[in-house]
């Protein structure tokens, strides 16, 4: 394997290990805090249930997609909602009121993890539309397309 094949694996790596194997573990391991915590958005435990297994297979499946180029791009579109609407639903910086408080605040601390799940998806959503304008249109054409991420360029 050659160098820029391992960077370029180490990154996607690093993109989405967050997702794959902790979270994904985490909400293996303890799905019932996980569904506890799902009851936040949801008085039923049975919906709580099924979001905590769509949200497993998202982490699953799209991390795959995008660790191994296939179907990356819409693979980080849907990695990058999943982190978007996490971040909407159990973030919520402004539900404590004490954004503003002199000192610790719940509100802060919820603020910078809202920031930082859309800093994710803005990570993730270079995967799909790349680091320029011209390669934006590529996704549109084809979503379900791969990148394909470890193709060297001949010299």
């Amino acid at each position: 394997m050659s160098f820029p094949v391992v960077v370029a694996f180490g990154l996607r790596v690093l993109l989405v290990i967050l997702f794959l194997p902790f979270s994904a573990l985490d909400k293996t391991l303890n799905f019932g805090g996980a569904v506890k915590q799902a009851k936040q958005i949801t008085s039923s435990t049975a919906l709580a249930a099924g979001l905590i297994l769509v949200g497993l297979g998202i982490e699953i499946f799209m991390s795959l997609g995008i660790i191994t180029g296939i179907a990356d791009r819409a693979a980080a579109v849907v990695l990058a909602g999943y982190c978007g609407m996490t971040a909407i639903l159990f973030k919520q910086f402004w539900t404590p009121g004490d954004f503003w408080k002199k000192g610790e605040s719940q509100g802060r601390t919820l603020f910078w993890d809202f920031l930082k799940n859309f800093s994710l998806a803005g990570g993730i959503l270079l995967v799909t539309f790349g680091t320029t304008a011209a390669t934006v249109p590529r996704f549109f054409d084809a979503p379900f397309s791969s990148t394909h991420p470890y193709q060297q360029a001949n010299p």
